[in-house]
């Protein structure tokens, strides 16, 4: 069971939030303000934080400043009122990974927390499984049914990365920027050739299948 710490100084959303998340069967641990977060986090084994951001003592943007340079990879959800691009520039600047504003819809943010909880999963293991596939990043290979498949490590990474986030759309240039790098003379048109290898690779797989979003980009889709 996952265990989640809602950070937030009004008691009235504390209990709110514990409430839907609860309902949802996460064990949920509260604090008032940042201080008080890292001393639980002292304590207790925490899988995700829902943080608010303005609070008295250590506010939201500092407790993930803090986490980021003790290097936690602490999944954080900040919440807050501030609905401009700067508010939530400085949050991904501060390390969130995700951001919401106020007032929050709950089915939203469940759909959120699920997410980061999966993503920190896949990064913790370094494995993804769909049905009888799993691709494992330290070893770069790909097992079905028993039978192990290693590939070149840009369409493994290119693979990876796209069923890392399935029904998500990246495009090409995102593709280029975070596999092959920003710094890369490499044209975008190779994102292209190495999505066509993986086609023909793992055509007629039932597991999952790339497809093609016109004028986007690419995106995983599973199929189990």
């Amino acid at each position: 069971m996952f265990r989640i710490l809602v950070v937030d100084d009004d008691k009235n959303t504390r209990r709110l939030l514990q409430a839907v998340l609860e309902a949802e069967n996460y064990t949920v641990f509260s604090a008032e303000n940042g201080e008080e977060a890292l001393e639980v986090m002292d304590r207790e084994h925490i899988d995700l934080a829902v943080l608010d951001v303005m609070m008295p003592k250590m506010d939201g943007y500092e407790f993930t400043r803090t986490l980021r340079a003790a290097k936690s990879e602490l999944p954080v959800l900040m919440i807050s009122a501030g609905q401009l691009p700067e508010d939530k520039r400085r949050g991904f600047l501060a390390g969130t990974d995700d951001y919401m504003t106020k007032p929050i819809d709950e089915e939203e943010m469940l759909l959120r927390i699920r997410a980061l909880l999966r993503r920190a999963k896949i990064a913790s293991e370094r494995k993804i499984v769909i049905g009888d596939v799993t691709l494992d990043y330290d070893s770069m290979t790909v097992t079905r049914a028993g039978r192990t498949q290693e590939l070149p490590q840009k369409e493994f990474q290119l693979l990876y990365k796209l069923l890392s986030d399935p029904g998500k759309i990246f495009t090409r240039i995102q593709l280029m920027d975070e596999i092959w790098g920003a710094s890369s003379e490499t044209g975008w048109e190779t994102v292209t050739v190495h999505i066509g290898r993986l086609r023909r690779r793992f055509e007629g797989w039932e597991e999952f299948e790339i497809v093609s979003v016109r004028g986007l980009g690419y995106k995983a889709v599973k199929k189990v």
